[in-house]
């Protein structure tokens, strides 16, 4: 049978899931696109305008 979990334990678990997802929000929000090792040349194409 389950045991019954306390008032206070579950908003601690709640408050503390909360906190770690903002933390995770902050993390990826401040974490920029990856920069290129190298600049890449590919070739180069012209624009038909007909």
């Amino acid at each position: 049978m389950l045991e019954r979990t306390r008032t206070a334990e579950r908003y601690a678990r709640g408050f503390t899931a909360a906190l770690v997802a903002v933390a995770t929000l902050l993390l990826a929000a401040n974490a920029g696109p990856a920069r290129a090792e190298a600049p890449q040349h590919g070739p180069r194409t012209v624009a038909d305008s007909r």
